[in-house]
């Protein structure tokens, strides 16, 4: 129902304020679905050429060549400027950086505004899941945080391509809201209050799309990659439930359907990177030649402490470590992934 046609007793909402804080493709694509779905966004960035383009000219050419962005997107510098007023503020930065980026803006947010983390990685330093870190920098009850992911690779969302994606919050008034403000004709998304198993999903479907690309690079196939992605569901379910996170979320959208869309599309940075990997580089020549942040890189090593902590399996991921962080050659990975004891496929 359009707004002039809402009944007299049933006004429109008033438009939402929002922020975005990071001006790469994710961050940039956000703030294009917000404005698409009628909210006022302003980006932050730190390249001052990156924001004037945005503001501008409506394009992110460093990160979305060929976009055109809604008018309604604008973007500064000033990093307190773009999230004082706002009803929402999502954060869109390299996970390893976002504590040192929030916590400067504390007193900048409102009494009510909602903090949004579209980030999927595990804090190195404190195994804290993203969702955390924006409370605890930021200062907000876990009420007033959500989370978004899903099958959403960036430029195919600018590309205004349907998509779905999960609003993960303990609070459903803060789930409903963040999905007003980001609700279109080709973003539809769904709320969940396990903000557990969606974050986790995010976080280890990364480093289950290095172990795909590295396995492609050396090409190997179809069978291999099946196998991965399956038994990689399985190692993000098992440590998901091992934090207390509801079975049903793994095959869904943050589950098995971010999972596909990381593992097999070609604009994932995490399956290039693990590709060039596969081929030879090493990896300070495989994050150059990929260009942007693959979250994979540095989280599959929380990710691993994490479950160690717990003392729960994740092979496919520790492979993943040894090959990137501990020197083991990339024609150990898929043996190694494979050596395991037998056992039956559900133990």
């Amino acid at each position: 129902m359009t707004a002039d046609l809402l009944p007299p007793d049933e006004p429109a909402a008033p438009r939402l304020r929002t922020a975005v804080l990071g001006a790469g493709s994710w961050g940039t694509t956000f703030a294009a679905v917000m404005a698409d779905a009628g909210c006022d966004v302003t980006v932050w960035g730190r390249d001052e050429k990156t924001c004037r383009q945005i503001a501008e000219d409506h394009r992110n050419e460093a990160y979305l060549p060929g976009i055109e962005l809604p008018p309604r997107v604008t973007a500064t510098t000033d990093a307190h400027a773009a999230v004082r007023g706002a009803d929402v503020v999502a954060v869109a930065v390299p996970s390893q950086r976002a504590r040192s980026v929030l916590e400067p803006l504390r007193d900048a947010i409102g009494p009510r505004t909602v903090a949004v983390s579209l980030m999927k990685g595990v804090e190195l330093s404190t195994d804290r899941r993203m969702s955390e870190v924006v409370a605890e920098a930021l200062g907000l009850a876990p009420e007033r945080v959500a989370v978004v992911s899903g099958p959403n690779l960036a430029r195919e969302i600018a590309q205004r391509q349907p998509t779905a994606t999960v609003i993960a919050s303990t609070s459903d008034d803060t789930a409903r809201l963040v999905a007003r403000a980001c609700a279109s004709s080709y973003f539809r998304p769904y709320t969940n209050p396990d903000v557990v198993g969606v974050e986790l999903c995010g976080a280890v479907k990364n480093v289950i799309a290095l172990a795909v690309g590295i396995s492609q690079g050396r090409g190997l196939g179809f069978n291999t990659m099946a196998t991965v992605i399956t038994r990689g569901l399985v190692e993000i379910t098992r440590l998901g439930l091992a934090l207390g996170a509801d079975a049903e979320t793994f095959p869904g959208l943050a589950g098995m359907g971010d999972l596909m869309a990381t593992c097999a599309s070609p604009d994932s940075r995490n399956h290039t990177l693990g590709g060039h990997i596969g081929r030879g580089m090493t990896l300070d020549e495989a994050v150059a030649a990929t260009g942007g942040t693959a979250e994979g890189v540095k989280s599959c090593r929380s990710v691993l402490e994490l479950a160690t902590s717990l003392g729960v399996e994740m092979p496919i991921t520790h492979a993943v470590v040894r090959v990137l962080h501990e020197g083991l050659p990339v024609d150990q990975l898929a043996p190694l992934l494979l050596a395991r004891p037998h056992k039956a496929e559900g133990a």
